[in-house]
């Protein structure tokens, strides 16, 4: 028996050789086809020495807030230098502890992990992957899962690792791999992690955050500090047990970081939330439109991937407390707005308004695209489901029909609120409506609305230019325009003004119609839309008598940089929002110059005269609330305006160094305000303005603008306002004049 099994093993031992010699040439010839190129192209030296990844390009205030980036992939990639020693210690102590060893390849930890993983199935083994074959994997991710390609891909990266370790140092690989990492949420790098979780640069990471973010790199889901901060502190306090094993920390150490409780700065550059969206999307297309005229001249740049660096005029703390201010205000303004109709808003009961935003939903016209005809769109659009809707109270998960969210957000008021620097057009502060998320279309950038009273200012100019004195008096009292069809322009006060007489100061102070059309007339269309068109205001306008009142539609930016003229020496403005742009070197790619006027559009007589009848209007007239609700007593001129129906309520702040503009209104054009009462300048507008110069006016940091002074007039200017501001009718005038019969006469021009 013995006999018979020494024969056996003497015939199978040269098979056995046999066969294990054929699987080793075997795998030798696989690891060739793998190295040739026969399972996918393996970059080659000279590729891997200058790959290039792409970078999400920066947003900076003017003092120096990133409050942006625009990306594919949010990496803002950082030299080792920038690269704390603590993050390389508690990489290297829980990632791949023999790396400086290594050649991109760890041999024993690779065995390792084939031994237990492999042949004892345990699962606990680890991955056996060195941070060079990481690195790799970054840079050439895998695109077959599946068993025999996850045999494939371990090769290639092994290949990769190996030949990335011919070509960079240590400290370079490392410095490409915590570049590369992903972190999840489509953030990758140290750098955009470190910003992302806790609001700082990767240098001033402390231990205890660098071993968070190290941790997270195991599973970027699992670990993820926000949603999962148990599981977090759990790793973090594994990575500082490695150091520890690793010799890198101290025990005591380890013990006192252990204790330290998780603290997220969470920071998520979300292009519909952060400080000045709308500001940043304008910026964006002010960029693309860049990027373009730069390409026809050679250059290619592209702001989601080159890591370009974008300065802008926008101050951060303006910005800050201007948002602060516009959330509070405009929600009190919401709340108010709402009672006033009760159950009948106009987006509750009127059916012709509702069908047309319905139409103009983008369900709706998905549902038309698909052939579906109007009557069952509006049927599948009127049955309840779950959603999610917002308010200033914040997101509510509610039961309603798409119809239902559409009435939901008709009824919202909106506003465009931008603060420029007067003598260059700076903007400081841009806010282009309520909430980015829900409403995009920016008032500021895209929306033309009438000026109303606001424009009244550019009328008195031209009128003051052609000769007319500031004393000069007009006749409150109503006309019924002959050639007009009978167009009669009233005032909206109460006040029985058919015997008064107003002098120009007063009238404006005032805002009275009949008298703004009166001295339109007295200067001529022509003449004024001149006037307008030299203070920079480039829309078209009416040419119509109404045009006094502010029928022609204006951008608010259009509207501010007239408005600049007042305190810039005559000149307007066109406001401007990027100063710089440099690539990622900081190598200065484009200066952005301000944009004047090249000559005044009016005398500095005018100017003074015009300045001194808009302090008025903030001291005496219908702008006083600045001084008796606000307390300012900042030097402070300004124009308010309500147009008809009170569909937009406007206010003009001049202050000797900034211009603010604010609308308020609806997206719909066709809903206004119940009551003059709440619709009006002085009250829907004004207040943001006032509240956030209020706010300024505290910090002794803006005391340079809050506390400037406008210029002294001339004795000249004061001598020609120096008059009664309002005349009455002599005794015969009123004895044949009839109050409760309107003038009938044709209007001149």
């Amino acid at each position: 028996m013995n006999k018979s099994i020494a024969f056996l093993s003497k015939i199978k031992l040269p098979y056995l050789r046999y066969g294990v010699l054929m699987v080793f040439l075997g795998f030798l010839i696989f690891l060739n086809t793998i190295y040739y190129g026969l399972w996918g192209k393996i970059p080659s030296k000279d590729e891997l020495s200058n790959f290039k990844y792409q970078h999400a390009s920066e947003v900076y205030t003017a003092d120096s807030v990133l409050i942006g980036k625009y990306y594919l992939f949010d990496r803002q990639p950082i030299s080792y230098e920038n690269m704390p020693q603590h993050l390389i210690d508690a990489l290297v102590a829980i990632e791949d502890q023999r790396y400086y060893e290594h050649a991109g390849v760890d041999y024993p930890s690779l065995f390792r992990v084939a031994f237990k993983t492999v042949l004892m199935q345990d699962q606990s083994s680890g991955g056996g992957s060195t941070l060079t074959q990481q690195l790799a994997k970054n840079l050439y991710p895998r695109k077959d899962r599946k068993k025999g390609g996850l045999v494939v891909n371990k090769v290639k990266e092994m290949i990769i690792a190996s030949r990335l370790e011919k070509i960079y140092t240590k400290q370079e690989l490392l410095t490409h791999y915590l570049n590369t990492v992903s972190f999840g949420d489509n953030t990758f790098g140290i750098e955009s992690a470190s910003l992302k979780f806790f609001d700082k640069r990767a240098k001033d990471l402390k231990l205890e955050e660098a071993c968070v973010l190290v941790g997270m790199l195991k599973a970027t889901y699992g670990y993820n500090p926000r949603i999962f901060p148990e599981n977090s502190l759990k790793r973090r306090n594994l990575v500082l047990q490695s150091m520890v094993n690793n010799n890198l920390l101290s025990q005591q150490e380890k013990d006192s970081l252990t204790n330290c409780p998780l603290l997220l700065r969470y920071r998520d550059f979300d292009s519909n939330a952060g400080l000045a969206p709308y500001f940043r999307e304008e910026v964006r297309k002010r960029l693309i439109k860049w990027s373009k005229e730069e390409k026809e001249k050679g250059a290619d740049y592209n702001i989601y991937t080159n890591g370009l660096k974008i300065y802008t005029t926008l101050d951060h703390r303006m910005q800050t407390l201007a948002e602060k201010v516009m959330k509070a205000h405009m929600a009190k303004l919401q709340k108010s707005f709402e009672e006033s109709y009760g159950k009948k808003g106009p987006w509750m009961t009127n059916k012709r308004i509702i069908e047309k935003a319905v139409r103009n939903a983008p369900h709706y016209k998905k549902l038309i695209a698909k052939g579906l005809n109007h009557a069952t769109a509006w049927d599948s659009l009127s049955k309840k489901r779950t959603m999610i809707i917002s308010d200033w109270t914040g997101d509510q998960q509610v039961s309603l029909s798409p119809i239902d969210s559409v009435k939901h957000y008709l009824k919202f008021l909106n506003t465009g609120s931008l603060g420029i620097e007067a003598q260059t057009g700076a903007v400081k502060t841009w806010i282009g409506g309520v909430d980015f998320k829900h409403f995009k279309y920016d008032h500021i950038a895209q929306s033309k609305r009438q000026v109303g009273s606001t424009f009244k200012p550019i009328v008195y100019t031209a009128a003051l230019e052609v000769g007319i004195s500031p004393c000069t008096y007009f006749s409150a009292s109503e006309v019924a325009y002959k050639n007009l069809k009978g167009w009669s322009p009233s005032n909206s006060g109460k006040k029985d003004e058919t015997y008064l007489n107003y002098s120009m100061e007063e009238a404006l102070s005032n805002s009275v119609n009949t008298v703004a059309v009166k001295v339109l007339e007295a200067t001529g269309i022509e003449n004024v839309l001149v006037q307008a068109k030299n203070m920079g205001v480039f829309s078209q306008l009416p040419k119509q008598p109404s045009l006094a009142l502010g029928t022609g539609e204006i951008y608010v930016n259009e509207l501010a940089g007239a408005y600049a003229s007042y305190v810039n020496k005559g000149r307007a403005v066109l406001p401007y929002l990027i100063e710089s742009i440099t690539d990622q070197k900081d190598s200065v790619l484009v200066t952005f110059e301000p944009k004047r006027a090249k000559k005044s559009a009016f005398s500095k007589e005018t100017r003074q005269i015009m300045l001194e009848m808009m302090k008025a209007t903030i001291d005496k007239g219908t702008a006083a609330r600045i001084r008796s609700t606000y307390k300012l007593k900042n030097a402070i001129a300004g124009k308010t305006g309500t147009t008809q129906n009170n569909k937009d309520a406007w206010f003009v702040a001049l202050t000797p160094k900034l211009v603010h503009v604010t609308w308020v209104g609806l997206d719909n054009h066709e809903i206004g305000f119940k009551s003059t009462s709440l619709g009006q300048g002085a009250n829907a507008a004004l207040p943001l303005f006032a509240l956030w110069y209020k706010d300024l006016s505290k910090d002794k940091d803006f005391n340079l603008i809050t506390r400037s002074q406008f210029e002294r007039p001339s004795t000249l200017v004061l001598e020609s306002l120096n008059c009664p501001p309002i005349k009455r009718d002599g005794f015969f005038k009123r004895l044949f004049k009839n109050p409760n019969k309107k003038k009938s006469k044709r209007f001149r021009n």
